[in-house]
């Protein structure tokens, strides 16, 4: 173990203890009940924090530096896929001239949602390959997006191994020659490297380096074999997506068939109670249906291949439906023969037609079922049920994940989930483009954090039994860390308040408050700093909280899809920069308005102070609090006026 290592873990079991202590001591003794409305929500927010802090520091345990990477095989063949649907042609061919100038032997496509012809042109011209979809492709919204893109090609090229590059990403030479060593390890499904981008300033305005996330929180869950896929700048085995693509298939189609079948039991029981007494043909199938699901659960109990058990299921319902048409087909004979009998009568008795008919038998005539039409439309249903056909899908088999507005995440935890190891080599090999204003970046976070929500809604990582613990709680770190919005709001309204109002969410602010508060908190902060070793973090920390209203509104907007079935729109980030229109205010209110409470508490308190309305050291912990606050959103001043980058020398486009 490195002294670093021992270092971070002696601060990690620190940080636990003394979190642990402050929070529980906080539920058990310092609770200000007669403000609950405020103290608990304040207390359940520093609970949220304790979690989130404690699946930091579980990452951490196991930081994984990797050393130099075996190297190469000799052999092994590579396809490039650079994924595109609506950037500049000039962009994208910027990426793909890269991609060929990559030393190792490997062939380079373009993948193109647009199906534009005129970047199909310009890359042919120079050798490289362009692939479109067909089928389920709209130019609108191509079906699956990214994620459909990378499935389609992936039928159409052959490759061992996949370089996946985003648009903007131009790739180094060396990129394969550095990572293609991992996969000597036969369980290797992917190798993750950073993204970095080359239009960002050293200040970074708008948070885009991410240092901490593509660095020691990557590198943490490597050490827990977890460091998942980020949709570009990775390698991948095709083997494993294969596989993956192949076993979910089979999967979702026994899980639909165990489903359907259950479902049938239900159905069949309200079908018998719409049944008249006179109806026992249509009762004697609907038994033989009964019958039939449950043989059909218990061949698939056996393993017999479903294939084989819902061809015969459908087949017996063929013979069930058969029935049911004969029944009702003589007894259509045997009403026209009625029929007919009345009028023979009618005959026989000129001018009284069918008035002197038995009235007992035009009410039974009136009231009777014709058809046992519930039978046959249950019947249809249980076959249309277990039809596992999905001839109607362009393409069924779906390697990359489709459940969310980004494949990666969820693509990821499934490799994981069949066993397959995953690797993050910390070395910049390829340089992109970030968002340069602050529209495209909220753009480009709203999609992020609303598809780590739909996987969370979707795929909870601590329900998947395929997954060790440890895989489970990396996953679920990051998508614990995406309910933050929440807590800002408490975070927030809490100091307001007090200064505003005199509302104390504790009991008081004692000597035992801060014995435990402010150890842990500077603790937690030596972390951050021994974990980052030298990397920026307090962007991070600004945005994780200036960000709120982007965070609930992904939780917001993915449970409405995911429950309620509401759209959930895709936009890919631009990546051009957009012409001049001024500072962004208007996406930015909620945090406007969130500075202008906090400014006004801060004065509201200093009143109150002067008068006597308020303690020294409640009124002083509360206007640091709102200075701290203060210094958070000051970013999204500075976010809402920055127009992008202007390098000073034009060298500074290839820097590294």
């Amino acid at each position: 173990m490195s002294p670093r290592l021992l270092l971070i873990r002696v601060i990690v079991v620190l940080t636990a203890i003394l979190g642990v202590n402050y929070v529980l001591w906080r539920w058990l003794e310092s609770v200000h009940w007669s403000a609950w409305w405020i103290a608990v929500p304040l207390v359940v927010a520093e609970t949220y924090s304790l979690v989130d802090s404690l699946l930091f520091g579980l990452t951490m345990w196991r930081l994984k530096e990797r050393g130099e990477p075996p190297a190469p095989p000799e052999d092994a063949t590579v396809d490039v896929f650079i994924t595109t649907y609506n950037e500049p042609i000039d962009l994208v061919m910027r990426t793909a001239r890269a991609a060929q100038a990559i030393t190792y032997p490997h062939t380079t496509w373009i993948l193109d949602d647009g199906n534009r012809d005129e970047l199909r042109a310009v890359a042919e011209a120079e050798g490289i390959g362009v692939i479109n979809r067909s089928g389920d492709w709209t130019p609108d919204r191509p079906r699956h997006a990214k994620a459909g893109n990378l499935n389609n090609a992936l039928l159409a090229t052959e490759g061992e191994y996949l370089l996946i590059l985003d648009a903007d990403q131009v790739p180094r030479p060396e990129i394969l020659d550095r990572t293609l060593g991992w996969f000597r390890d036969d369980q290797m499904a992917l190798v993750q490297t950073p993204q970095w981008f080359e239009n960002v300033p050293d200040d970074d305005p708008l948070g885009s380096q991410a240092p901490l996330f593509y660095g020691p929180i990557q590198q943490g869950k490597d050490g827990w074999n977890a460091a998942f896929f980020c949709g570009s700048n990775a390698v991948i085995r095709r083997e494993a997506l294969m596989m993956l693509g192949v076993t979910r298939y089979a999967g979702e189609v026994e899980i639909g068939v165990h489903r359907a079948l259950r479902t049938a039991r239900r159905v069949l029981a309200r079908a018998r109670k719409e049944l008249g007494p006179d109806d026992e043909t249509a009762r004697r199938a609907l038994d033989l249906v009964g019958y039939e699901i449950g043989r059909a659960r218990r061949e698939i109990a056996r393993g017999i291949a479903l294939a084989d058990v819902t061809y015969r299921f459908q087949r017996r319902m063929d013979d069930v439906r058969r029935i049911l048409v004969d029944a009702d087909l003589q007894a259509l004979q045997a009403d026209l023969a009625e029929i007919a009998a009345m009028e023979r009568q009618a005959d026989a008795q000129p001018g009284t037609g069918l008035a002197t008919i038995d009235e007992t038998t035009l009410e039974h005539m009136a009231s009777r079922d014709w058809s046992p039409l519930g039978a046959v439309e249950t019947v249809s249903a249980l076959v249309s049920a277990v039809d596992v056909d999905r001839g109607e899908e362009a393409q069924p088999v779906m390697p990359l994940a489709t459940i969310s507005v980004t494949e990666d995440m969820a693509t990821c935890m499934r490799l994981h989930g069949l066993g397959w190891r995953t690797a993050y080599h910390d070395e910049v090999l390829a340089h992109g483009l970030a968002p340069e204003d602050l529209p495209t970046m909220l753009t480009q976070r709203l999609r992020w954090a609303q598809g780590t929500m739909q996987v969370l809604f979707r795929e909870n990582p601590l329900a998947q039994r395929r997954l060790r613990w440890s895989q489970r709680l990396m996953y679920f770190a990051t998508m614990w860390s995406y309910l933050s919005g929440f807590a800002a709001l408490v975070y927030l309204a809490a100091p307001i308040l007090y200064l505003a109002v005199g509302v104390l969410p504790v009991q008081a602010y004692g000597p035992d408050f801060f014995i435990r508060l402010v150890p842990f908190l500077v603790v937690n902060q030596l972390l951050f700093l021994v974990v980052a070793a030298g990397r920026p973090t307090w962007r991070g920390q600004q945005y994780s909280l200036a960000l709120f209203p982007t965070w609930i509104k992904a939780f917001t907007s993915a449970f409405g899809n995911v429950f309620l079935r509401r759209d959930l729109d895709f936009a890919v980030t631009p990546k051009t920069r957009p012409a001049s229109t001024g500072p962004a205010w208007h996406l930015v209110r909620p945090q406007l308005w969130a500075m202008a409470a906090l400014a006004a508490a801060a004065v509201i308190g200093a009143v109150r102070y002067a008068v006597g309305q308020a303690t020294l050291v409640g009124w002083s912990l509360n206007t640091l609090w709102v200075i701290f606050d203060l210094a958070i959103f000051s970013i999204i001043i500075r976010a809402a006026r920055y127009r992008g980058f202007e390098p000073d020398h034009e060298e500074d486009h290839d820097r590294l």
